[in-house]
């Protein structure tokens, strides 16, 4: 059993993440600004906390073994983010990704394909930016895990493939599901296998 902290435990992967880790048997300190609406799950231990307030971060995430973070990057500051889980000296920091930064052609990123809806060009953007910031911390160990392009709810099957930096799609196009996503992030954390790097799920 691990002691996890997860803010943003009430988002649609978040929600997911959190009951794969309570399914393990993970004691889970789940950070939501309304932890009301945190679900009673095994394990779990639901916390006020805003991910724009360092001081309070620090506070709830303090003595986990791993951080999740699983907020929208056009609703939170990276550098606050990275700045208290440091200060919280947590062992690991995962962070839920975006697949805008993934690369469908050598040196072509999917948010600079023509199709890439416009509705989420900004997020997509700020989810490039908190990448390149993790990429410049060399005391911190990190992991971005990014989605496939369509990350919507679904089954959770188990059945995935992983990736690197490059788009996973298959005859369907590019999809995972919150669910199996969720398994993925779980596996890594107890597993680590990505340490300092982006890496990414889909079918």
């Amino acid at each position: 059993m691990m002691k996890i902290a997860l803010i943003g435990a009430t988002g649609n992967a978040g929600s997911r993440i959190l009951a794969e880790l309570s399914r393990r048997g993970h004691a889970v300190t789940a950070i939501a600004r309304n932890p009301q609406k945190v679900p009673a799950l095994p394990g779990v231990t639901p916390v006020k906390a805003d991910a724009d307030d360092v001081a309070g971060l620090v506070t709830a995430i303090k003595g986990h073994d791993a951080v999740i973070s699983s907020v929208h990057f056009t609703a939170s500051d990276p550098h606050k983010l990275i700045a208290a889980v440091r200060e919280a000296k947590a062992p690991r920091y995962l962070v839920v990704g975006g697949a805008g930064s993934l690369e469908v052609a050598p040196g072509v990123k999917l948010i600079d394909t023509p199709q890439f809806p416009e509705i989420y060009r900004a997020e997509a953007t700020a989810g490039g930016v908190f990448l390149d910031l993790l990429r410049q911390q060399s005391d911190l160990d990190w992991t971005y895990l990014s989605p496939a392009a369509v990350f919507v709810p679904g089954e959770r099957t188990g059945k995935f493939r992983l990736g690197r930096d490059q788009l996973l799609s298959n005859d369907k196009g590019s999809n995972i599901s919150f669910e199996d996503y969720a398994i993925a992030l779980a596996d890594e954390i107890e597993k680590p296998a990505h340490s300092r790097q982006r890496f990414t799920v889909g079918y």
